[in-house]
């Protein structure tokens, strides 16, 4: 991930680079000019010395504000990029794999990974200018004494090996903090999700905060502390060799030799000047690995997301003669079986201005199926035929847009999405009244005022949005399991037929027995198997409302 940003901003990148090694330069040049200067024997001109003190000066400083400029315009530009890179890839990606990986880990990638990979650039001049420093001093040095500089080589050495192991180390630990951070973003939502749950409950609660949240919080807080006090220890290290090193050249190194005082001015001047460099080197060094680590991590996630087939043109709803199942059939984990639950093979077949009920008990493969059928997951064996053409890996994406959904577990968008006109906010405030939601919100410029409703309520308006879209299938997993009966009675009484008249094909996953004789088909599922496919008259209707099971 992070060669990938380097390279795709490469020329700003050298721009940036080069105005830091400028700033270490002009840095390095105000040194000699100011050991110069107390080097100069009395009485001697030192105006010469002033104006290239001056120049170099408001070089380094014209220089490390270019740096800067350029660095933060590429750390930011570095955070969008990445954002819209895992947006695509997460777009992308199946849906059964998205199932899999989970949310927490993408909001991770999205939210502190990225600003990780993104704070490389802000501290990558500080590293640069620091380096050129640094190195610029090392030559220096070599240029007063070469056997003080080869005793400076060796001190540094001794503190890059112990930093480096260090290092080794630390990433170990960082690493794991970093995949904890992924379960702790899980517990983060459960906190808001399960509100009302933990508020009923305080021994849940106890424990939520306790062994779940506190727990995860505690993993994190020790992985990176133990992490990031080995860079810490590390830099302390470096110090104490610098400073143990300046002794050794006051005390030992440097004797009775001509300029004896020249040396020694030179050699305490850099030393001290190089001091703060090295340690803010030292220092950013952690935030590169922190960018590597989370970098890294990117590329993990991105990697387990995978890739889909072609993606279809916006708008391309084909149109739908004939629709179907051939033999499909999908397999997957089972919680109440704690086994492998098949799901079909499944013959079934569609068509336009067809009401189909599906209906089974908790756990019998209905959702499962549904989401096969529109697309969301690819079957394991047998085809999926439209329009007597058989659906591929190419073709998937441009076969979902036949269809509309609202299952169980929908999310509402705060707007449509799909462009705004006048007329389309009339429609949807009609349907919306035809709701009665009208006193609480209402369609403006293709956005809904508010989404601040109870479940049912937003069901509502998710069902808006699906007459919007105006797709040709359009399919509903138990939408009206949070509806009064007065709600009820309007979408299987006015709301389906309509939509059977206007040559919609729909499928209505439901339990509610007393409306199964309005279907055109039945369809009766147990563990995975279609069992009956029945027509109204086998369906009669019954007075008052049963559970699936005694009608069964």
């Amino acid at each position: 991930m992070l060669a990938h940003l380097i390279r795709q901003s490469r020329h700003l990148l050298m721009g940036a680079a080069l105005a830091s090694i400028a700033s270490g330069v002009c840095s390095v040049l105000l040194l000699t000019q100011i050991n110069a200067v107390l080097s100069a024997p009395g009485g001697t001109d030192t105006s010469a010395l002033a104006w290239r003190f001056g120049a170099f000066a408001v070089a380094a400083m014209l220089a490390r504000m270019a740096s800067s400029v350029l660095f933060e315009r590429l750390s930011q530009g570095a955070h969008a990029e990445l954002r819209r890179f895992i947006s695509a890839r997460v777009m992308a990606a199946e849906f059964r794999k998205l199932e899999e990986i989970g949310g927490p880990k993408v909001h991770a990638a999205l939210s502190e990974h990225s600003a990780r990979v993104a704070d490389f650039f802000v501290s990558f001049p500080a590293i640069l200018v620091n380096a050129v420093i640094v190195l610029g001093c090392l030559v220096y040095m070599a240029w007063l004494s070469w056997q003080v500089f080869l005793a400076a080589v060796l001190v540094i050495g001794l503190g890059s090996l112990g930093y480096h192991l260090a290092h080794l180390k630390a990433i170990g630990h960082l690493g794991a903090a970093s995949k904890e951070q992924d379960r702790l973003y899980d517990h983060f939502r459960s906190l808001v999700d399960g509100a009302k749950e933990l508020r009923l409950h305080s021994a849940k609660r106890g424990r939520f905060a306790r062994d779940v949240l506190g727990d995860s919080i505690e993993k994190v807080r020790q992985a990176r502390t133990f992490g990031m006090s080995l860079f810490s220890i590390s830099v302390a290290w470096g110090n104490f060799l610098i400073y143990a090193f300046i002794g050794l050249v006051l005390f030992m190194l440097v004797g009775e030799v001509p300029d004896r005082a020249r040396i020694m001015t030179g050699f305490a001047l850099v030393f001290v000047y190089m001091v703060v460099p090295l340690e803010g080197l030292l220092l950013a060094l952690p935030r590169a690995n922190l960018a590597k680590v989370s970098g890294a991590r990117i590329d993990e996630i991105t990697r387990q997301l995978g890739q889909q087939g072609g993606e279809a043109e916006e708008d391309a709803a084909p149109a739908l003669a004939s629709l179907a199942l051939q033999g499909i059939a999908h397999r997957y984990y089972h919680e109440g079986t704690d086994d492998l639950f098949t799901l079909g093979p499944v013959e079934l077949s569609f068509a336009p201005g067809q009401i189909t009920y599906l209906v089974g008990g908790n756990g019998s493969g209905k959702t499962s199926l549904a989401k096969l059928l529109v697309g969301l997951y690819r079957p394991e064996q047998g085809a999926i035929v439209l329009n007597g053409v058989a659906v591929d890996d190419a073709s998937r994406d441009g076969y979902r847009q036949l269809f509309s959904a609202i299952f169980s577990d929908f999310h509402l968008f705060d707007q449509l999405l799909d462009g705004t006109s006048p007329e389309l906010d009339a429609q949807g405030n009609a349907l919306i009244a035809k709701l009665n939601l009208q006193h609480k919100v209402q369609l403006r410029n293709g956005a809904f005022t508010t989404r601040a409703l109870s479940q049912g309520q937003r069901k509502r308006l998710a069902l808006v949005v699906v007459y919007l879209e105006d797709r040709p299938f359009l399919v509903f997993d138990e939408w009206a399991a949070d509806q009064d009966p007065l709600f009820k009675d309007v979408f299987y009484r006015e709301l389906l037929p309509e939509l059977k008249a206007r040559g919609k094909t729909v499928l209505v996953i439901s339990h509610d027995d007393r409306y199964f004789h309005l279907a055109d088909r039945l369809i009766r599922m147990v563990d995975g198997q279609i069992v009956a496919i029945d027509t109204p008259a086998a369906a009669a209707p019954v007075v008052q409302e049963s559970s699936l099971e005694t009608v069964a």
